[in-house]
């Protein structure tokens, strides 16, 4: 089995995250990045199936040059091989435009080897938008199954157990396929010292726009249907008001929540 899984570089949630002063985007020069979370769980389910049969899990991922280290600690966890799409022109482009770009890749990846399923996380732990899953797969024609918490492949089908508020669903879908997963789905592996010397040698590809024939003005923040028209810093945290109840606690209360429209 061929699996492809698309990963992103994010900044490091625990470090301060702000924007460019010059055109609004995510600052991602000035703080640590790193993988994003939720995609760890997509390349785990990716190994897992895998290392079940047989077959070759390929990462992709688009963005900078940083983001090569996404690919990197991929490779590490047991991936065979990586694709990173760079180019400046790509820079702030939205989620349509990303669609588009990882479609062209895995479309010219598919010239040599179909994969038999491509595997996202839910969504990126910066834009935490969740919709790039559906539009590759509008864009690849596949089906998509998505916000998997269990995912099995029998023969030529996959099987998805998605876990809602009031109901447990099982889908299936006919492969190839997109199957995006949720953070239920398993515990990613840590790297192994093994892992970590083996990947230095496993190969990495690196593409601009012009090897997937997409055209500049597709993508990047002039082409992106929404964009950051203002940002300013989160003000900092006051001392609550202290309410005494002195009989009147509960009008006081209410006064209160009406003031803020929360009742």
């Amino acid at each position: 089995m061929n699996i492809v899984v698309c990963v992103k570089h994010v900044p490091d949630a625990q470090g301060e995250r702000t924007f460019n002063a010059s055109d609004n985007t995510v600052d991602r020069e000035n703080v640590d990045g790193l993988l994003s979370e939720l995609d760890e769980y997509a390349v785990e389910a990716a190994l897992t199936l895998v290392e079940a049969g047989e077959g070759e899990v390929t990462i992709v991922t688009v963005g900078p040059d940083a983001a090569a280290d996404a690919i990197k600690k991929s490779l590490q966890m047991g991936a065979h091989k990586g694709v990173h799409v760079n180019d400046e022109a790509i820079h702030g482009s939205d989620a349509i435009a990303t669609s588009l770009v990882l479609a062209e890749t895995i479309k010219k990846l598919s010239a040599e080897t179909a994969p038999d399923l491509v595997i996202t996380g839910m969504a990126s732990t910066d834009g935490a938008m969740g919709v790039v899953p559906a539009m590759l797969a509008e864009r690849l024609g596949l089906p998509a199954i998505t916000y998997a918490s269990e995912l099995s492949v029998d023969g030529g089908t996959a099987r998805i157990r998605r876990d809602g508020d009031v109901s447990t669903q099982t889908i299936e879908a006919s492969l190839p396929a997109l199957v995006s997963v949720t953070d239920q789905i398993n515990e990613p592996r840590y790297p192994s010292f093994k892992g970590i010397m083996a990947a230095k040698k496993k190969p990495v590809e690196q593409w601009a726009l012009a090897d997937l024939g997409v055209d500049p003005a597709q993508v990047g923040l002039d082409a992106a249907w929404s964009k950051v028209e203002s940002f300013a810093a989160r003000p900092p945290r006051t001392a609550g008001e202290i309410v005494v109840d002195e009989g009147d606690g509960g009008t006081k209360l209410a006064s209160f929540l009406a003031s803020r429209k929360f009742i």
